[in-house]
């Protein structure tokens, strides 16, 4: 899976503040995510975290929203 700082996702089920998107903050073998309901910060492994993801909206900081070609 393809995941860039600034990107935003969806996960499968809703934070506890009733938010499903977060944004990815960190990436690595851990992928780092803010809560954009309540700027809580958690960590996932990339495995849990692969599991969890419904979409990703691009967002990149370095493409600025736009898809690489």
């Amino acid at each position: 899976m393809n995941i860039r700082l600034g990107d935003v996702v969806r996960l499968k089920k809703p934070h506890p503040c009733g938010s499903y998107q977060w944004q990815v903050e960190r990436v690595g073998a851990d992928i780092g995510l803010r809560c954009l309901g309540c700027q809580r910060r958690i960590m996932l492994e990339r495995v849990i975290f692969e599991r969890r993801v419904r979409l990703v909206l691009p967002g990149g900081v370095a493409g600025q929203g736009k898809l690489d070609t």
